[in-house]
């Protein structure tokens, strides 16, 4: 017997024709979910098109005696977000959970990204997520219910030789987060991110071959699932995960100093002398919004 099940509940998973997506769509399904298969069936760069990827998980659920619905439309553009939404409404009625897990790589060292390798990445994985929870949100706030989960990626939180485009796409949605965290406390919207590392075409050439192996998508999916649940009451969290392996990531904030001088401003030489302060991270906190960051610092 599943403690955690998902019965009545109605997900959505973006880029779920293979990888982690696929496999978020059928242990929902497994679980009682009504799942929203979505997947444009495109290259791993963006490019292309087809109804493939997505139909065939539609039917791995449906073999399974349980209910899924496939959807083609682009995360990128604004209409495709919405028909997204919209699917799921026609379809089932309400939507309950979101997993924003569609993306696309286009690598390149900082002095060789151009215009056509950063705003492809960027539309997909940042603009992508606001296009798709932006009508979710409308939906959960009505309901009085809502779950919703960004993927962010250990180069979005710590950085990686390479990936700039794919580094700033990440952190943004992290700042998404933390605001839609604010907005959606009242309405019972849980609002978490994972940034997880896993096997599938996009990190296919980027882990090393015997590692890759060990990085199965089902390791991650776990996680996700509880954070979708009911029963998790977090919000705006961050959790690495892979292999089996799990823990949180957060923003820590050092002990604010202030410089005295009465009236007048702090010189850059006030700053060099108490620079040692300023970067001193051993008495940190964790804060929930930016009020309260400002309000600490303050007092």
């Amino acid at each position: 017997m599943n403690k955690i099940n998902f019965d009545g509940k109605v997900a959505i998973v973006t880029g779920a024709g293979g990888g982690l997506g696929r496999v978020y769509a059928i242990e929902l399904a497994k679980r009682g979910a009504k799942v929203v298969v979505n997947d444009i069936g495109g290259e791993r760069d963006g490019t292309g098109k087809s109804t493939t990827p997505a139909q065939k998980v539609v039917d791995e659920i449906k073999a399974l005696g349980k209910e899924a619905y496939p959807n083609y439309d682009n995360v990128a553009t604004k209409e495709g977000g919405e028909n997204i939404i919209k699917c799921a409404i026609e379809k089932y009625g309400r939507v309950d959970i979101l997993i924003n897990n569609a993306g696309i790589i286009r690598d390149k060292s900082f002095v060789k990204m151009e215009a056509d390798l950063w705003h492809p990445v960027i539309d997909v994985h940042l603009n992508g997520a606001f296009y798709v929870t932006k009508p979710a949100f409308e939906v959960m706030k009505k309901q009085g219910y809502g779950r919703i989960i960004f993927t962010s990626s250990g180069a979005g939180l710590y950085g990686n030789f390479g990936q700039t485009n794919y580094s700033a796409a990440k952190m943004g949605l992290v700042g998404l987060m933390h605001t839609l965290k604010l907005e959606g406390e009242k309405y019972n919207i849980k609002v978490n991110t994972i940034a997880p590392i896993a096997a599938s075409r996009l990190t296919q050439d980027i882990l090393p071959p015997d590692l890759f192996e060990k990085m199965k998508p089902e390791y991650v999916a776990p996680l996700v699932l509880y954070l979708c649940s009911d029963e998790c009451e977090c919000t705006g969290y961050i959790f690495n995960c892979a292999a089996g392996y799990f823990n949180r990531a957060a923003f820590l904030t050092g002990k604010s100093i202030k410089i005295d001088k009465g009236d007048e401003a702090p010189t850059v030489e006030d700053i060099e002398e108490y620079f040692d302060e300023i970067n001193d991270i051993s008495d940190v906190s964790e804060y929930f919004s930016a009020n309260d960051a400002f309000m600490k610092m303050f007092t």
